[in-house]
């Protein structure tokens, strides 16, 4: 899995984890849904300002979002 796909992995695990729809997450880190549904289908690349506003909603480390599961 590349790098895209697994932060598409980890942003879908931790918004479900925090009970959070991709409306609530995109309105929560300033972004639109569409964007929020690409990052998570591993189709958008992220600047490192989105990753940090994604991992800030979601109340990760930016790190977090970039780690393989366990």
């Amino acid at each position: 899995m590349d790098v895209v796909q697994l932060l598409g992995v980890n942003v879908r695990h931790h918004r479900k984890l925090r009970g959070m729809t991709q409306e609530q997450l995109a309105a929560a880190a300033d972004m639109e849904r569409g964007y929020v549904s690409d990052l998570e289908r591993g189709t958008r690349n992220p600047s490192v300002a989105a990753l940090g506003r994604i991992a800030k909603a979601l109340g990760v480390q930016p790190s977090v979002l970039l780690e393989p599961s366990t």
